[in-house]
């Protein structure tokens, strides 16, 4: 990735250097031609709207467009509006059932293809970020250049291969829209089926989340076996956690990838052991004769082991991918509230691109603070951190409770999540998950919810969207300010960031200000069931 980015020399270069170089043609731009942070983040912007433009007119018209076999009807304005916006985001909500809400038609031209420019757009988002730590030239990059090379160099090859390797470990990769079955009660009935291995690779690698059918990773042809559950979390593994590596060979560094590593790995091995814990048994079954030898699995499914399961949920919602292979409105309080307080952080490891970005951006606070407290520079990697940095850094920190706590609060102000839900902790915890999930570009959500109303759909829309852009637009005016300067040597000052010490502050204030931020609100929800 850090070679793909950096315009190194590699491998397949006599294939797709012409093939990209028509792409850069067709795209009227010059790859050599640098962009500021504005320009870089209007056009990357202006391409994801018109993205959704052109994906919400598909779903509204797709009632008239061929490849419907199962003649599904044009989507109603508000859901096509989430709809096309939820999966450009990198949210992947899904306010509908998919296999009778969307054609093939819309499934592939429109909402497969936003899977792969969200994730592009991420991944830009971050490089952007990154190059200024390098240049001195006020520069990010070319967001065409960039986007093009993640299609062609990282994003299409590996999800080709992660295709081919789900369709040999039974997930079906077919055109046809249906599979008769003969259930053992009798009679026939048709199945809808389709080209599942090849949406299920983006949907794990690009951390998009959108499932081919209702149940996502819970559906028999999604995730059949123990080997496609590996494979899935392999998937959703992959990038985020390569993604500090490729900062620290971009930045030259390889050393300061571990200290983000190791905050990662710290949040989110805690993470599964509680979920683990919370899950092994529910404690208000006490004295009832249910056996709970291998554990709470309500809503579980019965081909997957506890730890299994826990993988890949808190692999899912710790990397922002949302795809689900449990019931989560049948988890335990504790449980629920982990995988909230994954999304409350977005960035351990988080979303591709974003998610290393945030963290990045808490690190540029952690590094201002603590250079405050004990008197040192606060310069990260050569390059001062200061009011413009920190301003960016901090508006999006305060972001995301802001895009959460102000729909939460106008729902219940104006009564309009009793009709969806109902009254008590509970369901005040499923309406918090949908918020948070869509602030943090995550779309796991919980069940039951009629959230496929005028207010649900406009609501989700407008925190999608400012979810994803702000911070996208903070890290790459902070690689704007950060490439104008020039670089400065380490002095006596400097803190050291490739320390066990930097790890475990670092550690230390991501948790603390997120439970800061967080807390009160958990206190409402899933706190309360405990009878705390």
């Amino acid at each position: 990735m850090a070679r793909v980015y950096l315009g190194r020399p590699s491998l397949f270069d006599r294939v797709l250097n012409p093939i990209e170089r028509g792409l850069y043609w067709l795209l009227g731009t010059d790859p050599r031609r640098m962009m500021g942070w504005r320009e870089y983040a209007a056009s990357l912007i202006l391409c994801n709207v018109a993205a959704i433009v052109f994906v919400y007119v598909l779903l509204v018209e797709q009632g008239s467009l061929p490849w419907n076999a199962w003649a599904v009807p044009g989507m109603h304005w508000d859901l096509a509006l989430h709809t096309s916006s939820s999966f450009v985001t990198n949210t992947d909500y899904q306010h509908y059932t998919p296999e009778s809400s969307v054609s093939l038609l819309g499934s592939l031209l429109g909402l497969q293809m936003l899977m792969f420019l969200s994730a592009a757009s991420g991944l830009s988002a971050l490089v952007g970020l990154v190059r200024g730590f390098i240049r001195r030239d006020g520069t990010v990059g070319n967001v065409w250049v960039d986007l093009v090379r993640t299609f062609t160099r990282i994003l299409l090859p590996i999800s080709l291969l992660g295709a081919g390797l789900l369709a040999l470990a039974s997930v079906p990769q077919t055109w046809h829209t249906a599979v008769t079955i003969f259930p053992l009660t009798g009679g026939r009935e048709s199945v809808p089926i389709g080209p599942i291995a090849s949406w299920d690779s983006i949907e794990f690698l690009g951390t998009n989340g959108g499932g081919y059918f209702a149940a996502n990773a819970a559906h028999p042809f999604q995730n059949p076996t123990a080997v496609t559950n590996f494979l899935s979390i392999l998937l959703m593994m992959l990038i985020p956690f390569a993604t500090p590596f490729m900062f620290g060979a971009m930045v030259r560094r390889p050393g300061e990838a571990w200290p983000y590593i190791g905050v990662i790995l710290t949040v989110f091995l805690i993470a599964l052991g509680l979920f683990i814990y919370f899950q092994s048994a529910n404690t208000f079954l006490r004295g009832i004769p249910v056996d709970q030898s291998h554990g709470y699995l309500l809503g579980a499914e019965a081909r997957f082991t506890l730890p299994e399961s826990a993988l890949f949920n808190v692999t899912s919602i710790y990397s922002n991918v949302g795809a689900v292979s449990m019931s989560l409105g049948s988890l335990t309080p504790g449980a629920q509230m982990v995988l909230l307080w994954g999304m409350f952080l977005q960035s351990t490891p988080g979303g591709e691109g974003t998610g290393f970005g945030v963290l990045l951006l808490n690190a540029v606070l952690a590094i201002f603070v603590g250079g405050l407290m004990v008197g040192r520079t606060p310069e990260y990697l050569g390059k001062k951190l200061g009011r413009t940095e920190v301003k960016w850094a901090a508006v999006t920190l305060l972001a995301h409770p802001f895009a959460i706590f102000v729909p939460l609060a106008l729902a219940y102000v104006l009564g309009l999540a009793m009709p969806a839900v109902g009254s008590g902790a509970q369901p005040f915890t499923v309406i918090l998950y949908e918020f948070t999930s869509e602030s943090a570009n995550n779309g796991s959500g919980m069940a039951p919810i009629s959230d496929n109303t005028v207010f649900f759909n406009v609501a989700g829309t407008l925190i999608m969207l400012f979810g994803r852009y702000l911070p996208i637009v903070a890290m790459l005016a902070i690689g704007g300010s950060l490439a104008r300067q020039a670089p400065n040597p380490p002095g006596p000052g400097t803190l050291k960031t490739t320390s066990v010490t930097f790890t475990s502050y670092l550690t230390v204030f991501l948790l603390v200000i997120t439970g800061l931020l967080f807390l009160p609100v958990l206190a409402l929800g899933p706190l309360s069931q405990f009878g705390l």
